[in-house]
């Protein structure tokens, strides 16, 4: 039977969101239906934020309303009047809605807000065992001394004995980074066979708010600027009241400037310094005062172009807007990325996930749904960390990805292009990409060096030693060879190059694996419920029937690397022996070739493509068939049919398209379409990452 969750922090301040956010990132990487229920949230206009980041993240289809179960006013109500078990029971009926439904929920406890931190506690606690969960309470480690820390925790815990709650795990947050050997060599000396405490180091990026947090908070307009500014940290503020060649002296890293609405030459002297390598970068300006920006001001912001940062108006006065910006809480919300992977970074990393899911549950359900595959794509690439190269470096999306990806731990990053250009838009983006590493190969002491081995691979086909050099200024060949030397694992390119300019280094250099005839590619096409292998929707326009079965087996080595059991259905227009014709004939060789080169694997067709996915067509077609009416791989006769059939599926269903995945070759390169999002690129070097994973084992 499985076990539901609740996280409560053990008092004010222990930042449980975090640990909340990585829990459900874990239990959206398996099977059934994934709740989130909150007892109780603040009452008034405002949504709680924690429901908004998990159901929006997540992409959960309850109504907010399903999502908690009453407002602290109700809450306060029945308690004033001694009703304390009608509340719980209202809570507990709610809960009940939720769970009738799903296989799974995770509770996150109360906020500590009304200054009754053992009152919370306590009601935290009855709720866990009546709502029949395991709980979770997160300690608070900042501003503690080890012993005040050891001393908070194990008052916590025995008072959670003493209220027979099922402790599934303790974990203290935010733990001085000086502080966590000795924090741990004190938990070494508890007994045995305790439930486990894990620590998470204090990140401090995580409790600093941003402007989009600060704008929130005091109700804020955006006067200037774009969405993407609001994630911006804000590291302190400056109120501004100086002259301008005073001001600036003051400005630091990060700053946000808080000056009134009529001081045009603080303003115009931020804007004048913000592309500037000379003074630090500003994280925004907040305006004060009943007064707006004159007239002119904002025509003359307009005529700037793209905003270097946004700039906020509120009605108050500066006096009050800084004492205000200064109790403005930090906040996770989910058009954060940066945020919430460095929140998952740290957790991730300190706690001991699937030690968490086997102490929870006892069975998983066996669908493989987009959540869960993209869930265990990240894990497995984090297990064994690949050097992956970016060709296209100034990117803004890749460069996105990158902070991401890094921050998540998933792979090592390479980016290529001018280093001076891509380090100018990381801090223009105010992205954290500080270590990253950037090769510019038109200046690279590497270029010779691979101009020297493409000269000996293509000098055949007429390429001359200066050609060769020449050719190892573009990207793609530069980092291809990067791949092909070793001194990367994989690549991925495609986000601003052609597929052609991403993979035709690959076919003249790293060329394919031993037994492979052909380069080919899938859709890793991510529906509601499961994850299906479409192969080939990219490459090979009209692959004959040798080809075709090559595929079908590249396409099923593939699904199979991914955790999707292989049942390969060929497509063709007719099922069975039912129909004649060229294409159909074709398709029935393509099956036999496959099935003698690798008998291991349930390859059946031709059949047609309701034949393979639905299990009452199959009954009444190929009613003996092992794949029909429940295929995972589906091959494609050509192109034509293959791409225009992922991109059907894909608008009409809402599916997630994962691909273009290349197989065959020596080492993975992979192409991404040039619209790719954010999202795309962290799925593809994942992909990537893995499956350099499995080429360095062979």
């Amino acid at each position: 039977m499985t076990q539901n969750l609740y996280i409560t922090g053990a008092e004010r301040g222990s930042g449980k969101s975090i640990i909340v956010l990585a829990i459900m990132e874990m239990l959206s990487g398996h099977g059934g239906k994934i709740g989130f229920f909150r007892p109780v949230i603040r009452a008034g206009e405002s949504r709680d934020e924690l429901i908004d980041l998990i159901a929006k993240r997540y992409q959960l289809d309850w109504s907010y309303q399903d999502m908690y179960g009453c407002t602290t006013d109700v809450a306060r109500e029945l308690i004033a009047a001694d009703r304390y078990d009608e509340l719980l029971k209202r809570i507990l009926a709610r809960y009940r809605e939720v769970q009738a439904t799903c296989d799974r929920i995770l509770c996150a406890g109360t906020d500590y807000r009304s200054g009754y931190s053992a009152l919370e506690f306590d009601f935290n606690s009855d709720l866990a065992n009546n709502l029949g969960c395991f709980i979770v309470p997160v300690v608070r480690g900042n501003d503690r001394s080890q012993l005040e820390i050891s001393d908070a925790m194990g008052g916590f815990i025995k008072s959670l004995q003493e209220r027979h709650c099922d402790i599934l795990a303790t974990v203290i947050n935010s733990v001085p980074r000086n502080q966590v050997e000795l924090v741990k060599t004190a938990l070494a000396r508890e007994p045995a066979g305790e439930p486990p405490v894990y620590i998470v180091p204090e990140e401090p990026l995580l409790s600093k708010p941003t402007i989009g947090d600060i704008a929130r908070c005091l109700n804020a307009r955006l006067i200037y600027g774009e969405v993407n500014e609001m994630n911006r940290i804000v590291s302190n503020y400056k109120v501004a009241a100086m002259q301008i060649p005073n001001f600036l002296d003051y400005v630091e890293e990060g700053s946000l400037i808080i000056t009134p609405a009529d001081r045009a030459d603080i303003i115009l002297a931020c804007l004048s310094a913000y592309p500037s390598m000379a003074y630090p970068q500003i994280a925004g300006m907040l305006l004060t005062g009943k007064r707006p920006p004159p007239p002119q001001l904002l025509d003359l912001l307009t005529g700037l172009g793209t905003p270097p940062f946004a700039i906020l108006g509120v009605g108050s006065d500066t006096f009050t807007t800084a004492l205000q910006v200064n109790g403005t809480p930090a906040a996770l919300s989910a058009d954060n990325e940066h945020k919430i992977a460095s929140a998952l970074g740290i957790v991730e990393a300190s706690i001991d996930l699937r030690q968490i899911d086997q102490l929870l549950s006892g069975r998983l359900t066996s669908r493989v749904t987009p959540l869960m595959f993209e869930y265990e794509l990240v894990q497995r690439a984090k297990a064994n960390q690949q050097h992956i190269v970016l060709p296209e470096g100034n990117d803004e999306r890749i460069l996105r990805a990158a902070e991401i990806l890094l921050s998540r731990g998933v792979a090592e990053l390479t980016l290529l292009g001018d280093a001076d250009g891509i380090r100018k838009r990381i801090q223009e983006l105010s992205l954290h990409l500080e270590d990253i590493n950037i090769i510019d190969p038109q200046c690279s002491e590497l270029r010779d060096v691979y101009a020297e081995t493409y000269h000996r691979l293509r000098q055949q086909r007429g390429i001359s030693q200066q050609m060769a050099f020449d050719t190892m200024a573009d990207v793609s060949y530069f980092g291809t060879m990067m791949v092909h030397h070793g001194q990367a694992d994989g690549m991925v390119s495609g986000a601003a190059h052609t597929t052609q300019h991403t993979i035709r280094p690959a076919f003249e250099i790293i060329k394919t694996r031993p037994g492979v005839t052909i380069v080919s590619s899938v859709f890793l096409m991510c529906l509601e419920d499961r994850v299906l292998v479409y192969g080939d929707c990219a490459v090979n326009p009209d692959p004959n029937a040798e080809q075709l079965a090559n595929i079908a087996i590249s396409s099923a080595d593939t699904a199979l690397l991914f955790g999707i059991e292989p049942r390969v259905a060929m497509l063709s227009y007719s099922t069975g022996e039912s129909g004649k014709g060229e294409a159909v004939e074709e398709v029935r060789e393509a099956t036999r070739l496959a099935r003698s080169l690798r008998p291991d694997l349930n390859i059946e067709g031709p059949m047609q493509y309701d034949t393979a996915v639905d299990a009452g067509v199959a009954r009444t077609k190929l009613p003996d068939s092992k794949v029909a009416g429940k295929a995972t791989v589906f091959i494609f006769p050509d192109l034509n049919t293959g791409n225009n059939t992922y991109k059907a599926v894909q608008r009409s269903s809402g599916a997630v398209a994962i691909g273009p995945v290349l197989q065959g070759l020596n080492k993975p390169v992979n192409d991404l379409s040039r619209g790719c999002t954010v999202t795309d690129i962290v799925n593809t070097v994942a992909i990537t990452a893995v499956q350099a994973q499995t080429s360095s084992a062979v």
